[in-house]
């Protein structure tokens, strides 16, 4: 049984995280039951290892071969030439996602989507961990029941802590962080468990003989001030598990947007440009289901020396052509390209009204 109103709950915060499970290769197979248990790759045409750009989502019998999500496109068949290599279907990964987010938002009064396949609850209405974890196996049922796909859950204290609990036990796992256990259930872990955490800041952290959480917590947080600067301080609160953000329930949408950090730093602008338009087109979707329209587009891109750039452009009308989003981020990128490679690319689009009867499309924008 769900609350959907729940009564203000004590002071004790309880987090829960809900991850699908290698979201867009689950949709695939279950719109096409004969590519079940093989290893199915979502992304860029291979072009039988020539192709260029990334993999959007590898399923967890791809993942065997060291195929995973962000990975360039041509490694990835180079590593499992047997896969199946689709295409992504972003209309269906858009619908897919309404249906699951319907059901985790009718779960608890307090709900954050933060993707297209992740989002997170409040739940501390539940009062104990013990009812959290039946909230959980309630919720975990429930979307396998009326969607077919299954998803991974984490519950703590924090939302970094659930976050990195939802990972602990993929796919289709359940892992319940409870506060008096927090340090014990992070020390262990390697460093780049910590969302933010990506090769480089690795391959820093190692230097300093930094190789799991608990050494990240034992190291004076100065050296790691001194090393990257406010993001140090960050990612020491957060090796304690210490997280202050809340839960930000909005009524409807004020951005949707899509991040990749690739595999290896690229200066391959063609990469780049066949990345943002898969995230354009999964942004588009999100649109179409949702009924919306937007104003502004927004490109982020952060260097391999960690600066992060946005450029963006708002437009005097509503829209959801999908050319014009495309086209509009292309035209973003030059003002970035200072002959720095690139470790992490982003797409956003804001400024919604509902979608009325008559379509904007690029052609009014010249």
């Amino acid at each position: 049984m769900f609350l959907r109103n729940p009564a203000p709950g004590p002071a004790q915060k309880i987090i829960l995280h809900v991850d699908m499970d290698a979201f867009f290769a689950a949709v695939e197979m279950r719109e096409h039951p004969e590519i079940q248990g093989r290893p199915v790759i979502v992304g860029a045409d291979p072009k039988e290892g020539r192709g260029r750009g990334v993999v959007s989502t590898a399923s967890y019998e791809a993942r065997v071969f060291g195929v995973h999500s962000a990975m360039p496109i041509s490694k990835a068949f180079e590593r499992c030439p047997g896969g199946v290599f689709l295409r992504p279907h972003f209309d269906l990964y858009a619908q897919a996602s309404g249906e699951v987010m319907e059901i985790a938002q009718n779960t608890t009064g307090l709900f954050e989507q933060v993707s297209i396949d992740e989002a997170y609850l409040d739940i501390s209405h539940a009062g104990d961990y013990p009812e959290a974890r039946r909230i959980a196996v309630a919720l975990k049922e429930a979307i396998r029941n009326k969607t077919g796909l299954t998803c991974s859950i984490g519950v703590g204290p924090s939302k970094v802590v659930s976050k990195i609990a939802s990972d602990y036990r993929k796919p289709d796992g359940l892992t319940v962080v409870e506060p008096e256990h927090v340090e014990e259930f992070l020390s262990p872990l390697p460093v780049g468990k910590i969302p933010g955490v990506g090769k480089k800041t690795r391959e820093a952290l190692q230097q300093l003989g930094i190789r799991t959480i608990g050494d990240l917590v034992r190291i004076d947080v100065q050296e790691l001030i001194a090393l990257f600067g406010k993001w140090g301080a960050v990612i020491h609160d957060l090796a304690h598990g210490t997280d202050d953000r809340e839960i930000k329930q909005e009524e409807g949408y004020k951005s949707i947007s899509r991040e990749i950090t690739f595999e290896n730093d690229t200066g391959d602008e063609m990469v780049l440009v066949q990345t943002l338009d898969n995230m354009a087109a999964e942004l588009h979707a999100v649109l179409v289901n949702e009924h919306l329209r937007f104003r502004t587009v927004t490109v982020k891109l952060r260097d391999e020396h960690f600066q992060t750039r946005t450029r963006s452009k708002t437009f005097e009308r509503y829209t959801d052509d999908p050319v014009l989003i495309r086209e509009v981020s292309h035209g973003l990128l030059p003002a970035f390209q200072e002959g720095l490679k690139i470790r992490l690319i982003g797409l956003r689009l804001s400024g919604f009204e509902p979608k009325g009867s008559r379509q904007t499309t690029i052609s009014e924008f010249a």
